[in-house]
């Protein structure tokens, strides 16, 4: 397989659905098709954590965003202090063949507009690239968290959705766990 098929598969399993993170106790998957070809410096020192106070939601919100209820504001940020995360959000859609689309550059994120607000009730997709031909992308150390590390999104009004990782689990592009990442949660996850 050239390098171009399989980084393109990396973004792929990402763009699917990058994160399951929960606010409570649901999990992180986490999809990394590997490269060869792609040599990094080390991996990035931590950053901080965003430093305006966790703000709980008080919305309810079926997955889709169904109901009446208000929804969050509109995701703008995203702190991963345990992998140096920072990166700001672009809206996605889906592309004319259906599948999502994915960010045109590699030091962004996007939120998928048919997923819950970050912080809602569901399943939000977020998705970023792993690498490019000129290096690392925004979550090529996706792979390395933790059980317990947080992960931050900020959002318009100033408030912040806060996860906790519950589990990584890689898988490939064709065991990739579609109605897990896309099918109804129970609690609010990434």
């Amino acid at each position: 397989m050239s390098m171009p098929r399989k980084r393109l598969l990396s973004v792929a399993a990402l763009t699917a659905g990058i994160l399951a993170v929960s606010a409570g106790a649901t999990g992180l998957i986490v999809t990394h098709g590997r490269t060869s070809a792609v040599h990094l410096a080390s991996r990035p020192s931590t950053v901080a954590a965003p430093r305006f106070t966790p703000v709980p939601d008080q919305t309810a919100q079926a997955p889709g965003g169904q109901s009446g209820v208000a929804q969050p504001a509109l995701p703008v940020k995203l702190t991963i202090p345990a992998i140096g995360v920072r990166a700001p959000f672009i809206h996605l859609g889906l592309q004319a063949n259906g599948s999502l689309q994915v960010p045109a550059t590699t030091t962004v994120v996007g939120w998928y507009t048919g997923s819950p607000r970050p912080g809602a009730i569901g399943g939000s997709v977020v998705a970023g690239h792993v690498d490019s031909k000129s290096g690392p992308g925004v979550f090529y150390w996706l792979r390395d968290l933790k059980p317990g590390d947080k992960v931050y999104i900020g959002r318009a009004d100033g408030t912040i959705a806060e996860f906790d990782v519950n589990r990584v689990q890689e898988y490939p592009k064709s065991a990739f766990p579609t109605s897990v990442v896309y099918g109804p949660a129970p609690d609010a996850e990434l």
